[in-house]
C-alpha cells in the first residue's frame, strides 16, 4: 500500500481507518476522470455511480423511473432532477456503497448538490460528499481532445501529439486508415468546456464553501495523478 494511501486508510488521531466516502470527481472533457475513477474503484474497492449508466439500465428494465425518463428524453428536454435524484438515492441503498463511492455524473447542478446534501445528513453517520477536481491546462487538453485518432477496425487510440502511429494516419497493427471522431474539433471543444464551465461552477464554489473541495493536477502519468488524488481526499477527510 502506498505511503498515501495509508494515510487515508489510518485516519485522523483515533487510528481508526477512515472510510473514503462519497466522492464527486471533476473534470473538464479530456481531464482524465473516467481513467482515475476506475483507478480509485480499484484502490479502495469502491462502485462508480454514473447517472448515465442508472438512466440506462431503468430505461432497459422499464421502471416506473425509466418509463417517465425515456417520455421526458423523447421530447428532447432534459431528465428532470427529481427523476434522477431518485434513481441516485435507490442505488445508494446498495450495500457496495457503504464504504463510499465514486460520483460521476452527479451532482451535475447546485439543485442536485444541495439534495444530496441534505439526504446525507440525514443519514446521521454519513460521510458528506468531497470534490476532487482534475486541473489541466486548456491547451493540453485541447490537443488530447483534437489529436486523437482510433483505427476503425481494432478501435486502437492514438493521439498525434503524444502518442502517433509509426506511419502518420495509419494504425500500427491493421494499418487501416485512422479516423478522427466528428467531434473531436476545436470548435466542439470549446463549446464543450464553455458548458462544462459554466454547469459545474456553481458545484464548485458550494464544495468550496463548506472546505470539501480540493483541485489536483491533472498532467501527469495514471499513478502519479491518482496518489495526487488519494492524497486530497486524505486531508478533506481529516
Amino acid at each position: 500500500m502506498s505511503s498515501t494511501m495509508a494515510d487515508v486508510e489510518r485516519g485522523p488521531e483515533t487510528g481508526r481507518k477512515t472510510l473514503p466516502g462519497p466522492i464527486l470527481l471533476l473534470g473538464a472533457p479530456g481531464a482524465g476522470k473516467g481513467t482515475q475513477a476506475k483507478e480509485l474503484v480499484k484502490l479502495w474497492g469502491i462502485p462508480q455511480i454514473s447517472t448515465g449508466d442508472l438512466l440506462r439500465a431503468h430505461v432497459a428494465q422499464g421502471t416506473a423511473l425509466g418509463k417517465a425518463a425515456k417520455d421526458v428524453i423523447a421530447r428532447g428536454i432534459l431528465v428532470p432532477d427529481s427523476v434522477v435524484n431518485e434513481m441516485v438515492a435507490g442505488r445508494l441503498k446498495e450495500p457496495d456503497t457503504a464504504r463510499g463511492y465514486i460520483l460521476d455524473g452527479f451532482p451535475r447542478t447546485l439543485p442536485q448538490a444541495t439534495w444530496l446534501d441534505s439526504r446525507l445528513a440525514g443519514q446521521g453517520e454519513a460521510l458528506p460528499v468531497i470534490a476532487v477536481s482534475l486541473h489541466v491546462d486548456y491547451n493540453q487538453l485541447l490537443r488530447r481532445i483534437t489529436g486523437r485518432r482510433n483505427c476503425p477496425v481494432c478501435q486502437r487510440i492514438y493521439n498525434v501529439y503524444s502518442n502517433p502511429p509509426r506511419q502518420e494516419g495509419f494504425c500500427d497493427v491493421e494499418g487501416a486508415a485512422l479516423v478522427q471522431r466528428a467531434d473531436d474539433t476545436e470548435e466542439v471543444f470549446a463549446e464543450r468546456m464553455r458548458a462544462y464551465t459554466a454547469q459545474t461552477a456553481p458545484v464548485v464554489e458550494h464544495y468550496r464553501a463548506h472546505g470539501r473541495f480540493a483541485e489536483v493536477d491533472g498532467d501527469g502519468t495514471i499513478a502519479a495523478i491518482a496518489a495526487g488524488i488519494v492524497a486530497a481526499v486524505g486531508r478533506l477527510r481529516k
